[in-house]
């Protein structure tokens, strides 16, 4: 029996590709810089803002100081409208409630800054009660480095044995394996199943009930 999962937010939890594609457009217009289709944006989102807004730039445009400067447009944008069009994916309200009727810890693992992470969990999952609640945070790597889920661990106390890791991304299964945790890669996020095959998924889901039979 498992005591406890780890989830990732962006594509894993909530469809949050709508506002963030549309916080780095704003941020690109408002430099200078060419906007991008929606359908870009999945392939630009896994491993934090920074890498986020390098992915979106130009690429004779990558330089740390541009960066930055897109970065603090996007984040004072999307602070405010980080839930407008965000969705959480059919299922999951029934599958967090399922594992708290379970006695299964649930928390988030995101790359997402922390201050949003955070807000977005309490506004969408409201009555869930998570045991850890981490996004990205100063002074710590982001995922793919393990140390945002030797933090839950060391939280909530349970062993790594005891604990699955779900998400949708390649990023997130190395994250998993890194930590030395059993990866669960679900196919209704933003990456499709090739690239959770690719990082070497120890199982892979097409629905939130699915995850249940792992337990």
């Amino acid at each position: 029996m498992k005591k406890l999962v780890i989830f990732d937010l962006d594509g894993t939890l909530v469809n949050t590709i709508a506002d963030l594609a549309y916080s780095v457009n704003i941020a690109l217009h408002a430099k200078g810089f060419p906007m991008h289709d929606y359908d870009k944006f999945p392939y630009f989102v896994g491993n934090g803002i920074y890498k986020l807004i390098e992915r979106a730039l130009p690429e004779d445009s990558r330089d740390s100081e541009t960066i930055q400067s897109v970065k603090a447009v996007f984040l004072e944008h999307y602070m405010y409208h980080n839930t407008d069009k965000s969705t959480v994916y059919i299922g999951i309200q029934e599958l967090l409630q399922a594992l708290n009727e379970k006695g299964v810890c649930i928390a988030v693992a995101s790359n997402k800054v922390h201050v949003a992470t955070v807000s977005m969990v309490r506004h969408f999952f409201p009555s869930v009660p998570f045991a850890c609640v981490f996004g990205q945070r100063d002074g710590v790597p982001t995922k793919p480095d393990p140390t945002i889920v030797y933090d839950i661990l060391e939280n909530v106390g349970v062993l790594t044995s005891e604990t699955l890791y779900v998400g949708d991304s390649g990023v997130d299964m190395q994250t998993a394996h890194n930590a030395g945790i059993t990866a669960v890669g679900v196919t209704w996020g933003l990456r499709p199943a090739s690239e959770l095959k690719r990082y070497n998924a120890d199982i892979i889901i097409n629905s939130p009930p699915e995850l249940l039979v792992y337990l």
